[in-house]
């Protein structure tokens, strides 16, 4: 039997800041670096996409959002993939492949995967959304 996940709402959402050195740090101290180019990458598109971002670093993950909107996405780094969670992925057309809840995501492997997929295009979208708050 497959464990259910917490829907978003009964989880505390991060403390946002607007200082991006604690993403930094994130990538520079906490990641493997065999995925530190794939997840520089995703975070150069997150911070290219979207205008006024606040960040925050929760349970491995870094989490962007806007002040307005909430969080929008997370960017969860693992040994060979990445998973880009888009918080409002539910709302998103076209959703994201994977995810059964509010929140929907990418598995990622490599940079061409990520421009295969146009994530961008799901970037910015999901700034036009409100997201987790």
């Amino acid at each position: 039997m497959e464990k259910q996940r917490k829907p978003l709402s009964t989880k505390k959402p991060p403390v946002p800041t607007e200082d991006y050195k604690i993403i930094e740090k994130w990538l520079s101290n906490k990641l493997m670096p065999g995925i530190q180019p794939l997840i520089k990458e995703i975070d150069t598109l997150i911070n290219k996409s979207i205008p006024n971002l606040q960040y925050s670093i929760k349970w491995g993950s870094a989490f962007y959002g806007t002040k307005d909107l909430g969080w929008l996405i997370e960017l969860a780094p693992y040994a060979v993939s990445a998973n880009i969670v888009f918080l409002n992925g539910e709302n998103l057309d076209p959703k994201p492949p994977l995810g059964n809840s509010e929140s929907r995501y990418f598995k990622i492997k490599t940079i061409d995967e990520l421009k295969d997929l146009s994530i961008n295009k799901y970037i910015e979208n999901s700034s036009k959304i409100k997201g987790w708050q």
